[in-house]
């Protein structure tokens, strides 16, 4: 099993910067695909990035490529989105996933099996 409690949204001016965390426990984390998505009211939780198990591989939602960037620290257990230059249309619930062991990159939630409650990110004009 793998837990996943996300940390560090709240409210930023447009063109603004926030770094959200994902601290994990559980089983195999550094075997493990990590990923976030995002759910704005109204609409489907969709893809925003991912980093593969061996760190050597991320991948971006083109709505966000060049403006946020995963990393991960498997020794401290914790997956970080840093989120730049934040638009309005950033607005929403952000969304920690964690996938099976070896599995690949993926930017369908049903790659990724555990999830985390989320934690809400707010921007204004």
């Amino acid at each position: 099993q793998v837990q996943l409690v996300e940390s560090g949204g709240g409210l930023v001016q447009a063109g603004g910067s926030l770094r959200l965390s994902c601290a994990a426990s559980g089983q195999a984390l550094s075997r493990r695909v990590m990923g976030w998505f995002r759910q704005a009211p109204g609409k489907e939780r969709e893809f925003v990035g991912c980093i593969s198990w061996s760190n050597t591989i991320t991948s971006y939602a083109d709505s966000v490529k060049g403006r946020f960037t995963i990393s991960r620290d498997n020794a401290e257990r914790t997956v970080y989105l840093r989120m730049n230059s934040l638009k309005l249309e950033d607005a929403a619930i952000y969304y920690c996933a964690a996938g099976r062991e070896f599995s690949q990159p993926g930017r369908d939630r049903s790659t990724y099996p555990y999830w985390g409650q989320g934690t809400q990110v707010t921007v204004s004009s």
